[in-house]
């Protein structure tokens, strides 16, 4: 099962890369695997997400879990449980006033062998989504 992680320690405060990861807008200014999305993430919303990593498909997924500045989750998914993808933002303060940032995608299934397939690495892109953020969060 292939499941994707990452993590940084940011030289900047929880709200700062929480303001970061809720402006879909101005994700392509700092995410290069990310070539947009559109919606709003706030809770219950559904947002759709266009990637480098797959350009031509639209990844629908809905804000199922949202808790300022801490965490939020993303998902998608068949009906019934057959197949689904659920990443997990975490923001955790550490003692020397940076923050952790860490983020995973899990996915799960009776279909998930089969599918899991036919999903591109991603390890590439979750590093260059998570420098991107380091970048814009500490203004460099």
């Amino acid at each position: 099962m292939p499941n994707y992680a990452v993590s940084r320690s940011i030289a900047a405060p929880p709200q700062t890369i929480w303001d970061l990861l809720t402006d879909a807008s101005a994700y392509p200014s700092w995410n290069p695997s990310v070539l947009g999305i559109e919606g709003l993430i706030a809770p219950g919303e559904q947002i759709v997400l266009k990637s480098s990593v797959n350009p031509k498909r639209a990844f629908k997924l809905k804000v199922t879990e949202f808790n300022p500045p801490r965490s939020m989750v993303w998902a998608d998914g068949m009906p019934l449980g057959l197949f689904k993808g659920v990443r997990t933002y975490r923001l955790q303060p550490e003692e020397n006033g940076n923050t952790l940032f860490s983020m995973e995608e899990v996915f799960s299934g009776l279909l998930e062998p089969m599918i899991s397939k036919s999903i591109p690495d991603m390890t590439d892109s979750f590093g260059q989504f998570a420098d991107g953020l380091k970048r814009a969060a500490e203004g460099s």
